[in-house]
């Protein structure tokens, strides 16, 4: 039965229901040694499980160098025998059995996706002793801490660096090689089928669902395009970013999450006319605010949403389905790490690179960092972050309109930094206004966005941007 605390939210499972009682538990020697190879599994033969099989059986040799032993995939979980594979994939090595085939794992490599069963099943090989190794970022975001929980616990290894940016090289330098440093901000492109998306709606002039749809004809795009235009994917990936910057748990549903989907060709062209491009970014940054007029706190805020960034800013030139993120730390400054953040080969290069430091540890002892959430920050809602908004608004064509409007900012103490208005429409009655605020808090300038169309004199609320990166 789930077991919930007050604040709704999963409890942590207890570890003696995860790795079973002490005398139940399997005895696996955690040390393989040069003398034996060290057994791999892989769960899922998908796109990303195909080349993971692909490189360990044609990289045998030099994995097996770098490692100090060799590896041997001893089978691969699918659900069905009869789908057709690439021939790369022995068929004598599938198997319906996944548990069976944990059971006799030293290194366990998810790629199967989804929550259940690849949660019990990572648990299950926790619990007898076999490192893992996913690039599942939806179980992480939504339950990573029972798995961390476990895997401390065991004294095994659990590393997923392909669950963040595809194959570039993000999750260890955050977790391990930033480790002295303090992070302040991490924002980026994080999702590579809306970066396709709005790359197409601004340099072909598509409309959302033409270019969506050009994006599946490509295979950068599920035919249920929901988790990446609705922000999901990005929204798991910025949790588990937040979690190692931050060393504090964050999960998915601490995130505020807003996809692409209201974003039309006139807020593109309307962009692009002011000098912005039109990213979906994944933002954690830490914030110190008084909640309800208390004494400040330093916490965080997490947030997913389209935003407007300037022409001349790098994430600006971020093309198709490439991934780009700023990790900005107190003593590094600001580093920023691009590449392919998504497709089979890059995803399954992210994870041989976890494989084989995993299994170096088999062979030669040791393990890597466990989870580090010592900070334990609060996870502020949206409303205390500082951004800026661009407002597009229809308004009367008349005097005093523009009074009434700067009006409504200065209620909410948000500031006016450029007004820009379009020629009149329908027939002169009306005319659009672009209004660009200086930084505020988040919940002043979505008060104000509220004030404003509740205007006689505002025929509507064209659309919202935050404005990042300027």
């Amino acid at each position: 039965m789930d077991r919930r605390r007050a604040d709704g939210r999963p409890d942590a499972v207890p570890l003696t229901r995860i790795l079973g009682p002490p005398d139940r538990r399997r005895e696996v020697d955690p040390v393989a040694g040069p003398d034996r190879a060290v057994r791999v599994a892989v769960l899922g033969c998908g796109v990303v499980g195909t080349e993971v099989v692909r490189l360990l059986t044609r990289q045998s040799a030099d994995l097996a160098a770098r490692v100090g032993a060799p590896l041997e995939l001893v089978g691969v979980a699918v659900r069905d025998l009869a789908t057709p594979r690439d021939a790369v994939v022995d068929p004598d090595l599938l198997t319906t059995d996944a548990e069976a085939l944990v059971d006799r794992a030293d290194v366990v490599v998810e790629v199967m996706g989804g929550i259940e069963p690849a949660r019990a099943l990572l648990l299950r090989a926790i619990a007898g002793g076999a490192a893992v190794v996913t690039a599942n970022k939806a179980l992480l975001g939504q339950d990573g801490p029972t798995l961390y929980a476990a895997a401390d616990a065991a004294g095994v290894d659990l590393y997923f660096e392909a669950a963040v940016a595809g194959a570039i090289p993000l999750v260890r330098p955050v977790r391990e090689s930033l480790a002295g440093d303090r992070i302040t901000r991490v924002l980026g492109i994080v999702n590579g089928t809306t970066n396709y998306v709005l790359d197409q709606m601004t340099s072909a002039g598509l409309e959302l669902d033409q270019a969506v749809e050009q994006a599946q004809a490509l295979g950068y795009a599920e035919a249920d395009p929901t988790a990446d235009v609705e922000g999901f994917d990005a929204a798991a990936k910025a949790a588990i970013l937040a979690s190692l910057a931050f060393h504090t748990r964050v999960s998915v549903d601490d995130v505020h999450r807003e996809g692409i989907t209201a974003v039309s060709a006139q807020d593109v062209e309307a962009a692009r006319e002011t000098g912005y491009v039109i990213k979906l970014l994944a933002i954690a940054e830490r914030v110190t605010a008084s909640p309800d007029g208390a004494a400040p706190v330093d916490g965080v805020v997490v947030r997913v949403h389209p935003a407007l960034v300037p022409d001349t800013h790098p994430l600006a030139g971020v093309r198709g389905a490439f991934n780009a993120v700023f990790v900005e730390a107190e003593a590094a400054g600001e580093l920023m790490f691009y590449g392919r953040g998504a497709g089979g080969l890059p995803t399954a290069s992210a994870v041989l690179g976890d494989v084989v430091t995993v299994a170096r540890h088999r062979v030669q002892g040791g393990k890597g960092p466990i989870e580090s959430r010592y900070a334990d920050l609060p996870v502020h809602p949206i409303g205390r972050a500082t951004t800026r908004y661009q407002i597009r608004l229809r308004v009367a064509d008349r005097p005093g309109v523009l009074a009434q409007v700067a009006q409504a900012f200065a209620a909410h103490d948000v500031s006016i930094k450029a007004v820009r208005q379009s020629p009149p429409v329908d027939g002169g009655g009306a005319t659009d206004l672009l209004v660009v605020t200086h930084r505020a808090d988040d919940a002043a300038l979505s008060a104000t966005v509220e004030r404003l169309a509740g205007l006689d004199v505002v025929d509507g609320v064209l659309s919202v941007l935050r404005v990042e990166g300027a």
